[in-house]
């Protein structure tokens, strides 16, 4: 990821956060949290996929939007000038985050 990316993941999680109640982030909060997601992703995320992949095929893939909620929870108890109130603030901002950065993200 270059610096640009981390740019527009962390103006999309202020954008998220400014959409969902619940999720409260700083300035600063969220380039932070944009490197500590992009590290959790590379090094957490394909780890879990691969424990979740029975339960994730079963329930044809809607169970990665659960493990990205709870990646987003887990961020927030790293970063502290990020927080989310509970479960469903984490699941829907992690949909409103997926779908701002689709939209605005770097192309190569």
């Amino acid at each position: 990821m270059n610096f640009i990316h981390w740019l527009v993941t962390a103006i999309a999680i202020l954008l998220a956060a400014y959409l969902i109640p619940g999720v409260e982030v700083t300035l600063l909060g969220s380039i932070v949290l944009a490197v500590v997601l992009a590290l959790i992703n590379v090094f957490v995320k394909p780890i879990i996929t691969i424990l979740t992949l029975p339960i994730n095929i079963i329930t044809l893939g809607l169970f990665s939007l659960v493990v990205n909620a709870l990646l987003i929870m887990l961020a927030s108890a790293i970063v502290p000038g990020f927080a989310v109130a509970g479960f469903w603030s984490a699941l829907f901002f992690a949909i409103i985050l997926s779908l701002i950065t689709a939209l605005f993200g770097v192309r190569k």
